[in-house]
């Protein structure tokens, strides 16, 4: 009977940090959105929700890991129940590091709208952000369902962010050669679109995790990247 009951507890402990983990997500891809958003619309005030939102990502970051400590020092985990704790505190991390480029993003709407518009740029950066998201949103999806088929396509999808990351950088430096006063501008959304880049990099940290955590093993072929910014011999390092 005592057994039944840790085994119940620790069920109820490692359901609880998988739920932080969600939750910390949403308000993730929430701050990926609106970020997104408010350079396009050149929206200060929801530039400025983003950067205090990301307060309570940080503390849900602290919260998880300080749970799974708990956990690990007080249950003793082994096998399979420690491999979803080690990977929900990894998983933690790189939704705060998201987090993080989605406040950089919203931090710099405030200088972008003192300038003149750069022609289609935020647009492009918004569409990216949307496939960073979404990318979020379904490797999160794969970690519920313990689907490591769904976690290796979100992998696959990175190429597609970087591929959207070339273009942008071939037209930032388009702007800046057709006339100089776009430098300082096209430097900033430069500094964005890496940013976004780096989400997407993040999130297919995640989808590793999840195939490790399925399969017990981190996968062995190379990520599919296709951004070639430091090394095209015809364009300059990012």
């Amino acid at each position: 009977m005592t057994d039944t009951h840790i085994a119940s507890a620790f069920d109820r402990d490692l359901e609880t940090i998988q739920a932080h983990i969600m939750k910390m997500g949403g308000l993730v891809e929430d701050a990926i959105l609106k970020a997104a958003t408010s350079l396009e619309t050149r929206d200060e005030e929801l530039a400025e929700e983003v950067r205090n939102a990301d307060r309570a990502i940080d503390e849900l970051e602290e919260q998880i890991n300080e749970e799974a400590a708990r956990i690990i020092a007080i249950r003793q985990p082994a096998a399979v129940d420690l491999r979803v704790i080690l990977c929900v505190m990894k998983i933690a991390s790189n939704l705060e590091r998201i987090g993080d480029y989605a406040k950089n993003m919203a931090k710099r709407t405030t200088v972008l709208s003192q300038m003149g518009q750069i022609h289609g740029a935020t647009a492009s950066i918004r569409r990216m952000a949307k496939e960073v998201e979404r990318m979020l949103k379904d490797v999160l999806d794969a970690f519920v369902q313990r689907d490591a088929g769904m976690a290796n396509e979100v992998i696959h999808r990175d190429e597609d962010v970087d591929q959207m990351y070339n273009a942008l950088f071939r037209e930032f430096l388009t702007f800046m050669m057709e006339d100089p006063r776009n430098i300082t501008a096209c430097m900033h959304l430069h500094f964005i679109a890496k940013n976004t880049e780096r989400m997407g990099d993040h999130a297919t940290n995640i989808a590793e995790q999840v195939i490790y955590l399925v399969t017990g093993e981190i996968p062995e072929d190379k990520r599919p990247k296709s951004d070639r910014t430091s090394t095209d011999p015809g364009v300059a390092p990012a």
